[in-house]
């Protein structure tokens, strides 16, 4: 299985794939399932949701972005360090960019 996993740096967008563990609630899709499932229009680009976890807190910087089936649902993991250092995941699903989830990460 693998998991889409993205990362922002100086240069911009960087798309890595990485062997993960399978799941029993999830599946990781890969960046070729994500492509074809935003040229169909079921999810949003990944960079409109990104740039809205971000405006839930200013100056914050992505850290890492993955998409995951869940029990029928696209969600995107997000994982954000704040302004003030405090890693923060957020769940979004990736069809309307809801919040599903919003938690300090340990």
């Amino acid at each position: 299985m693998m998991r889409l996993r993205a990362r922002f740096g100086a240069g911009g967008l960087v798309l890595l794939s990485a062997l993960c563990l399978p799941s029993a609630s999830a599946r990781d899709l890969d960046q070729d399932q994500a492509l074809r499932l935003r040229q169909a229009g079921v999810i949003q680009p990944l960079e409109q949701l990104v740039r809205s976890a971000l405006a839930r807190y200013p100056g914050a910087r992505l850290l890492e972005a993955e998409l995951e089936e869940e029990h029928g649902v696209y969600v995107y993991e997000v994982e954000l360090l704040t302004a003030g250092g405090v890693v923060r995941e957020l769940e979004l699903d990736a069809r309307d960019g809801r919040i599903l989830k919003d938690e300090e990460d340990d």
